[in-house]
């Protein structure tokens, strides 16, 4: 089934100067409608995914990798600046060359339960891998830390299936921490935040890191005490 081509960035401009607006301006909703639905249906199926591997460990392995989940389906007015930064002139392409659309964030306990957690959702037979960056391994420049994951995901509708890419972010308690603290940052400061505020940002983001460090050695001494007692 072919995918709508209506004009993007600049669809206010095709709606007005079209013979029929109003028309023009129904059958844009409609083609919007369905493209968030599919998305938000694809970050629905990954989001209960990751649930079911929560409710699975907090009822039967009596340990927690998960702390909590976040989703967010993009804004139009973040879509529509990305979409204008790439040049994506329609949907086809949004689809093609934006892949966060969809986004989970998943914040864990320890930086092994980022690895295990993801390894667990992608060996999964219906979650197909597109690309894996790992922000944990080798940090951004900026002290930033999480693991990147794109992945597909089919969503079944009413007159046809599809298949949705959705972004999943690992990160510790510390590195989300961090990266909540950097975004306000970057927003006061319109994106042009000082250099000596840059500068305690990275040692932040190492000191966060050497907490992550000291709370997974902490954690492999309680356990080699053995079951707790109760």
């Amino acid at each position: 089934m072919a995918q709508p081509t209506t004009p993007l960035p600049d669809m206010l401009n095709h709606i007005a100067n079209s013979e029929d607006p109003e028309q023009s301006l129904q059958q844009f909703q409609a083609e919007l409608t369905r493209f968030r639905l599919e998305y938000d249906c694809g970050m629905e199926e990954v989001a209960t995914k990751i649930g079911n591997l929560q409710r699975e460990f907090d009822r039967t392995h009596q340990y927690k990798p998960i702390e909590h989940v976040k989703t967010r389906l993009k804004s139009m007015e973040s879509l529509v600046a990305k979409a204008r930064r790439l040049d994506c002139h329609d949907l086809v392409e949004v689809r093609e060359q934006i892949r966060d659309v969809a986004g989970i964030r998943v914040v864990c306990t320890f930086v092994e339960d980022i690895y295990r957690v993801a390894d667990m959702l992608v060996q999964q037979p219906d979650i197909t891998l597109l690309t894996r960056k790992d922000y944990v391994a080798n940090p951004k420049a900026s002290g930033y830390q999480s693991l990147h994951l794109i992945v597909s995901v089919p969503v079944y509708l009413s007159d046809r299936s599809i298949e949705v890419p959705v972004e999943i972010q690992l990160r510790t308690i510390a590195m989300d921490f961090w990266a909540s603290l950097e975004h306000q940052i970057h927003y006061k400061y319109d994106g042009q935040v000082p250099e000596p505020l840059r500068m305690e940002l990275r040692e932040v983001a190492e000191s966060a890191a050497v907490l992550d460090r000291q709370m997974g050695r902490l954690r492999d001494e309680v356990r080699s005490l053995g079951p707790t007692q109760g």
